[in-house]
């Protein structure tokens, strides 16, 4: 399988399946001098784990990372860090019916015929969500080295959860409040009807989508490569990679296409020396490149594709109808896990991208 990597100058590569022995990432490209241990990454890798209350799947995995390489007496040394995942709870047994009948909604038909039947298909293989705790062993180096050279500060959270949704954009002194709720909404009233929303669904045997915002702030005009890489299109890129995103927008979006030019476009003025737009629909982005305003984009999750309800599907051997009910153990809601996930794939393309533009060193002093 290819493309598994991605980047030019800060560079990541993820392996490993759902039901391997290991899951990991490499990456390639962070510079010296940058204080790191694995605490660091394990912060950000338990705000994902799976098991951590009842409305994501109760698989338990500790997610425990160990760095190999590239890290030597609390720092970075310029070469390729290693990490490392172990698996140590599948239960593969759940996916022996599956192996000829593909589950609606998952990778497991197209995947077959790709790869004629060699690959991984246990718990979704190399298709599986356990990947993205790849993303976040990446994404937590590079979001602390944002935060270390540039002061770049991003924060993603849930804002709707099937028709849940929060009424306004969270502010920068509500991020706190994102992880002190299961969803990780940071508006409590609301976090508590998307909960609900969640178990009703679980109850009944489905599973229900939503929509992650995320938010960063402090990012230097002029990163960006039009055309073919314009930051939009690396941040699309890459947010598409998680499994179950549908939907990625910048700014205003698709509601901007309702609006007028005039009630759309970004008007010009100086604040404090500085200068800014009025407002922001554009999301942080002009052109393909940075303005200095916060970069504001959303991705749309689709419900959960295993569900316990009876589903019809096919024999890919013989071609004849066939029915499935997915065994295992899997999340009715995908989006309270996926705020840290995002959060890891903005900071990953957001560090190529300084690095592409000389605003962060070779070596960081």
């Amino acid at each position: 399988m290819s493309s598994s990597s991605m980047g030019q100058r800060y560079v990541f590569t993820s392996f490993g399946e759902s039901h391997g022995r290991c899951i990991g990432a490499v990456v390639d490209g962070c510079p010296a001098g940058l204080e790191l241990e694995e605490k660091d990454i394990q912060k950000m890798l338990d705000l994902r784990k799976p098991g951590q209350s009842i409305i994501t799947t109760q698989r338990k995995e500790e997610d425990k990372v160990e760095i190999l390489s590239g890290v030597f007496r609390g720092h970075t040394t310029g070469a390729p860090i290693a990490m490392i995942i172990w698996n140590q709870d599948q239960r593969s047994r759940d996916y022996e019916n599956l192996s000829l009948k593909p589950r609606p909604g998952h990778s497991d038909y197209p995947a077959y015929i790709k790869y004629s039947g060699y690959n991984d298909y246990r718990g979704g293989g190399r298709f599986s969500g356990r990947l993205t705790a790849t993303f976040v062993m990446a994404g937590a180096i590079a979001r602390k080295l944002l935060s270390q050279t540039l002061d770049i500060d991003t924060f993603s959270y849930t804002c709707q959860v099937g028709k849940v949704k929060m009424n306004s954009q969270a502010t920068p002194k509500m991020k706190n409040s994102i992880y002190t709720n299961e969803v990780r909404c940071p508006h409590a009233k609301t976090a508590e009807k998307m909960r609900a929303a969640i178990l009703a669904a679980r109850r009944s045997g489905d599973s229900v989508g939503g929509v992650v915002e995320s938010i960063t702030t402090n990012i230097p005009v002029g990163l960006g490569e039009p055309i073919f890489g314009s930051l939009e299109s690396d941040l699309s890129k890459a947010l598409f990679s998680i499994p179950a995103v549908k939907g990625v927008e910048f700014g205003s979006g698709f509601y901007g296409s309702t609006l007028h030019g005039s009630e759309n476009n970004d008007e010009f003025t100086v604040k404090n020396g500085k200068i800014v737009t009025k407002t922001n629909n554009a999301g942080g982005i002009l052109g393909g490149i940075s303005t200095g305003m916060p970069l504001v984009l959303r991705l749309a999750f689709k419900p959960a594709s295993s569900i316990a309800k009876k589903q019809h599907t096919v024999d890919i051997k013989t071609k004849k109808p066939a029915s499935l009910i997915v065994q295992g153990r899997h999340d009715p809601c995908v989006v309270p896990r996926a705020p840290p996930v995002v959060d890891s794939l903005v900071s990953v393309v957001l560090a190529d991208h300084a690095l592409r533009a000389g605003f962060i060193p070779p070596v960081i002093r």
